[in-house]
């Protein structure tokens, strides 16, 4: 066994899987932090992704948290509130490059060589979810409780959530990530976030059944070997019928009645009079009332139209709406109202769906003109 752990907010190990292959394993280990991203390691990520990409005895990666509570909570938006609000009027270089190296990681596992399992356990929210997204082999436990909350810190479903939610059936990716509503194991096997139900507790014997496997160095042959391995796991308690049961599955026909809307206030209308009927619909609507009324129309706009964008074009265009958030107020504002000050009085501006102007939503969509060129355009 070799471990590495030269900065300790990633741990990295590669596990002797015989016949000269290793496992190799990425923690995020910012426990207390429910794993959160900072910029450090996203970048340590990457580098370490990048060189186990190229040797040949790397068969496999793993992606998991430290801790039972989190997979991954999201970016570290803290960090990213303190860049925005050093920099006065001016634009926050340090915040816009954070979803620049963020969005290239996301699209290096998107595109890996080799098999990437996550052990996406407990909360999965944001830019945990752009790490498990794009893996090839996604494990979800009775904890897991995926959600993409942006709207409520004046943000937007990033981290290629245009693509993963873009393409759910019955637009219910547009009502996910316009009322924040949490996915269950369930939900996410159903909508394709997920592929595996497994026990949480049987964390350790999966991954120690890893190193025991028929590995091929071929990556068609090890994808196979590592699905086998997950469905034998998968056959245990896991695989009960209540544990797969979705609520948005049998709320699919409701949820697309509501989308059909044309323009966000008609869809927040519709869940107010659904929520009466259904309490289930109840946290979306509560939500939508709080949210940034700008990031609720730029999520319309972003989530209601055409899906088949390639993943490099949507890391290409989310990347131009993040910059275009920081250096607006809500985004900063909805950072400090939810997790600063904890007044959860946010001041949004504009205050009101009825006052957001078509401006202001088109703005997200192109890149500055201060940037002479696209930092991901070699994706």
């Amino acid at each position: 066994m070799n471990a590495q752990a030269s900065d300790t907010q990633v741990l990295f190990e590669e596990r002797d899987a015989g016949n000269g292959y290793c496992v190799a394993f990425a923690q995020l280990n910012a426990e207390r932090a429910l794993n959160a991203l900072s910029r450090t390691m996203i970048d340590r990520l990457q580098a370490q992704l990048d060189a186990w990409a190229e040797r040949d005895d790397i068969v496999c990666v793993v992606l998991h948290g430290a801790g039972e509570k989190a997979f991954c909570a999201g970016g570290d938006v803290i960090g990213l509130y303190q860049a925005m609000t050093t920099t006065g009027a001016a634009p926050s270089a340090e915040a816009e490059a954070f979803f620049a190296h963020e969005y290239r990681l996301d699209h290096r596992i998107h595109r890996y060589p080799k098999p990437v399992l996550c052990w996406g356990t407990g909360t999965v929210m944001g830019g945990g979810l752009g790490l498990m997204a794009g893996a090839s082999h996604r494990v979800v436990t009775e904890r897991s409780k995926i959600a993409m909350p942006e709207v409520t810190i004046g943000l937007f479903p990033d981290v290629g959530a245009s693509w993963f939610l873009g393409r759910m059936p019955q637009h219910i990716g547009l009502f996910l990530g316009l009322t924040t509503t949490a996915m269950q194991p369930g939900d996410a096997l159903w909508l394709g976030l997920g592929d595996y139900l497994v026990d949480s507790g049987q964390r350790e014997a999966v991954f120690a059944s890893l190193t025991e496997l028929d590995w091929q160095g071929e990556r068609r042959a090890d994808d196979a070997v590592l699905a086998r391995a997950l469905r034998d796991f998968e056959d245990g308690a896991a695989s009960d019928k209540a544990r797969r049961e979705s609520a948005l599955f049998a709320r699919q026909h409701s949820i697309a009645r509501l989308t059909d809307a044309a323009t966000v206030a008609e869809f927040c209308e519709r869940l107010t009079r659904q929520a009466e009927t259904d309490d289930w619909f109840a946290h979306g609507a509560k939500a939508m009332a709080g949210a940034s009324p700008l990031s609720l129309a730029v999520v319309h706009r972003q989530l209601a139209g055409d899906p088949k964008r390639s993943i490099e074009q949507v890391f290409q265009r989310e990347l131009a709406m993040a910059v275009a958030c920081t250096r607006r107020p809500d985004f900063a504002e909805g950072i400090r109202a939810l997790l600063v000050d904890k007044d959860k009085n946010p001041q949004w501006s504009p205050a009101t769906l009825d006052a957001v102007e078509e401006q202001q939503i088109a703005a997200h969509f192109e890149l500055p003109d201060d940037y002479a060129q696209h930092p991901l355009a070699d994706l």
